[in-house]
């Protein structure tokens, strides 16, 4: 295991870099440590698997190392470290993120030896075990797509939300995968902007409205009534007047009443998109369809949002939910986005939880419902009917 670990340290403190290269050589890990920033980047190797980078010096200062590796494309993990206060730490490794670099951790100096030992153990365990994440280069081109819609390619997988103060499952978020052929099951994120791009979005959402309104029927909690239904619409999506007509018409001609159906936009398009959606979303909520904004926080204009949507639910993005324990500024948001959202009568769900350390933060804040690996990931229709009677099983033996 310590074998493929290659550490490099810049920090102007001598002590600080021989502190690191003892705690790591004691471990058995490859270190070096440097003090400049020319040093740094002739040592600097593409087998280079983690850097602890001081964001205080004297002649390149961190921030500017950090464009460095974005220009060197720097694959190592960072674990950047500084004196200056944690918002100054926050933003940098937000920075670090939104340069495609890959934040592993931080440390506040002056730090302990536990925490630095805790830092490298985890990355040296990071770094032996194999990478699970999809290959996201991949581009499908516009025939490609066609086909999967023709030949029925893309399916629904379903995620359970839980209400946090009783453990019951209240609804279930459907979430479209692609089974290509031969490629296998790829992820939304590799193929919605080609959707949208080559004007087929459309297309890929009634089918999964057809198909998620058709399937929910068969979900249901312990008094056999059908769950929520949580469907994703791109903005691109909400240009048609009919929009609302049509989903209506679709969910009852399924026995699904539209108080049941929940429709999610991303609050990171709403704002460009807002003129032109207003009158769409308006007479949803007319027709009883509820309204979340999801992954708020992450885009921009948030009050303005929320002053002109009739939401009825927000939704707190999962990067806040799981670095709330470890970020004070993370922690924050998600606390006054649940103070917010019920302010203005809105249900506050939370995604990404994974541990029952964040349910119970949640819970003392007062959290309406969430969702996560916690509870399930998502399953198909026929893994969720099963899942769903493990999960009232475990509750009644609980109760």
């Amino acid at each position: 295991m310590a074998a493929q670990q290659k550490i490099l340290v810049i920090d102007d403190e001598v002590d600080v870099g021989e502190f690191v290269s003892a705690a790591a050589q004691a471990m058995g890990l490859d270190c070096t440590a440097t003090t400049n920033a020319e040093s740094f980047l002739e040592t600097l190797k593409p087998d280079t698997t983690l850097i602890l980078l001081d964001l205080m010096m004297p002649d390149m200062d961190g921030i500017e190392l950090l464009r460095m590796l974005k220009k060197r494309k720097c694959k190592a993990r960072l674990i950047l470290m500084s004196g200056s206060g944690k918002r100054i730490l926050e933003s940098a490794e937000q920075l670090a993120h939104s340069l495609g670099l890959t934040i592993a951790g931080h440390l506040y100096k002056p730090f302990r030896l536990a925490e630095l030992e805790q830092l490298l153990e985890r990355q040296a365990e990071a770094v032996v075990l194999p990478a699970t994440r999809q290959n996201h280069s991949f581009i499908p081109h516009r025939e490609e797509l066609r086909r999967a819609i023709k030949l029925d390619e893309f399916v629904l997988y379903y995620q359970p939300q839980i209400d946090i103060a009783t453990g019951s499952v209240i609804g279930v978020e459907a979430l479209v995968r692609w089974q290509h052929p031969e490629r296998g099951l790829i992820f939304p994120d590799s193929f919605i902007g080609s959707l949208e791009k080559f004007a087929l979005i459309d297309e890929l959402g009634w089918m999964v409205a057809n198909r998620g309104t058709s399937e929910v029927g068969q979900f249901t909690d312990s008094d056999g009534k059908a769950l929520m239904l949580s469907l994703n619409a791109s903005v691109h999506s909400l240009h048609d007047l009919k929009f609302p007509d049509v989903l209506v018409s679709l969910a009852q001609e399924h026995g699904v009443s539209p108080a049941d159906i929940t429709v999610e936009i991303t609050e990171s398009g709403l704002i460009k998109e807002l003129s032109n959606t207003l009158d769409i979303l308006t007479r949803l909520r007319m027709k009883k369809v509820k309204l979340s904004i999801d992954d708020f926080g992450t885009g921009y204009a948030m009050m303005q949002q929320l002053k002109n949507i009739p939401a009825t639910e927000l939704k707190i993005d999962k990067s806040f939910v799981m670095e709330m324990q470890s970020s004070e500024r993370d922690r924050i948001m998600v606390q006054k986005t649940i103070e917010l959202g019920h302010e203005l009568g809105m249900h506050v769900i939370a995604e990404g939880v994974e541990t029952q350390e964040q349910l119970d933060f949640l819970r003392l804040n007062g959290c309406n419902s969430a969702q996560g690996y916690l509870f399930s990931r998502p399953i198909p229709a026929n893994a969720m009917v099963s899942w769903l009677d493990a999960y009232r099983s475990k509750l009644l033996r609980c109760a």
